[in-house]
């Protein structure tokens, strides 16, 4: 069994592109919290950031005529919990995942929360084992698959377009945005708004100079949320 395991995680890393000098890293972030006090959660946080900014590069670079606002929706799209858990799925990663007892029983390794966690998680574990330009390289080259399939048309749309459309799309009320709190002088305001949605019992909050941001920024939550919730 042990022997089978260690040929599973040979055949990752050769997919990941990376092998790992510390074994117990690449243990680690692949360890649900269910399954021990030694789990992900501190490599996962380090990877999400990681994963950022690679990202963030990745695009910059590709892009270099794009604004700044389809930029970060470009990035939101390959960022988000779905897109991390397909991810994790082609790399084979619902094999390899720890899990407690009672995660395991109710099918937590193909759960898209625990998946994305865990591929955060090995981000932050390569940026640990080496450094951060060997991390971008393995993250660089797992996106260019995903490059390809951008919907330009999509993505030069705003959020709260994105998010009206799909709610139209299946007969949905349209979201309720609401200010929760305005702080600062009126040339230095930053607002805070609420954007719900209740048949899908969802709520989120965005921040930015302007209400309008604010806004753009609670339906682009709301926007990853709805599509997660639809698949």
């Amino acid at each position: 069994m042990r022997h089978h395991r260690e040929k599973r995680l040979e055949s990752f890393c050769d997919r990941l592109g990376y092998t790992f000098s510390r074994p117990e890293l690449l243990q680690e972030a692949l360890t649900h919290r269910s399954h021990s006090a030694q789990h992900n959660e501190r490599l996962e946080f380090l990877g999400d950031s990681v994963l950022n900014c690679a990202i963030a590069g990745l695009f910059f670079k590709r892009f270099p005529q794009l604004p700044e606002g389809r930029l970060s929706r470009f990035r939101a799209s390959m960022v988000n919990q779905k897109a991390l858990a397909e991810l994790a799925l082609r790399l084979g990663m619902d094999q390899l995942i720890w899990l407690g007892e009672g995660e395991h029983k109710s099918g937590g390794e193909k759960r898209p929360s625990i998946l994305a966690d865990a591929l955060e998680a090995v981000f932050g574990a390569i940026y640990i084992d080496s450094n951060f330009s060997r991390a971008e390289k393995v993250i660089n080259e797992l996106y260019k698959p995903m490059l390809e399939t951008i919907d330009h048309e999509t993505h030069a749309k705003d959020p709260k377009t994105l998010l009206q459309e799909f709610l139209q799309s299946h007969r949905l009320e349209l979201p309720e945005y609401t200010v929760v709190t305005t702080e600062g002088k009126a040339h230095q305001q930053k607002f805070k708004v609420e954007c719900v949605i209740p048949e899908f019992n969802i709520r989120t909050q965005g921040e930015g100079t302007s209400r309008r941001r604010a806004e753009q920024a609670a339906a682009q939550s709301a926007y990853e949320l709805v599509c997660t919730e639809a698949d």
